[in-house]
């Protein structure tokens, strides 16, 4: 189980990257579980879908440089590099481009990711944003 897991969820990071919200959508359960860094919680595939096209729209180069990944079963962790430029108007400007460490924690159900939590310091992001 753990290989596959490990399959699964680097597949959903690979996604993530491209910044392709159907794509991730796909190997999302329908009850799919997101928490944020600061504990916020979204369930379900279809808000998920919405929530990250608008992250996108939001930091529409954010990417996830996975250095070590983890598992145990259907739980697989990452820890990573993550960053992006964030982009109130649309253009991607070198003096809003941030990134900070995380650790990523999925949770693979039959081949699909019913969990996915991200603890990071988003900080460097939210000084940006203010």
């Amino acid at each position: 189980m753990s290989e596959s897991a490990i399959t699964v969820a680097q597949a959903f990071v690979r996604a993530i990257n491209r910044q392709d919200a159907d794509a991730l959508a796909e190997p999302m359960t329908e009850d799919h579980r997101f928490t944020d860094p600061l504990a916020n919680v979204v369930e379900g595939r279809e808000k998920m879908r919405a929530a990250w096209a608008a992250y996108f729209r939001m930091v529409p180069d954010y990417t996830i440089a996975v250095e070590e990944t983890y598992s145990d079963g259907p739980v697989v962790v990452m820890l990573a590099v993550v960053g992006g430029t964030y982009t109130p108007d649309g253009q991607l400007k070198p003096e809003n481009r941030w990134k900070t460490t995380a650790a990523l924690r999925a949770v693979i159900d039959d081949g699909k990711v019913s969990e996915w939590k991200v603890y990071a310091d988003n900080e460097p992001m939210r000084r940006l944003m203010a």
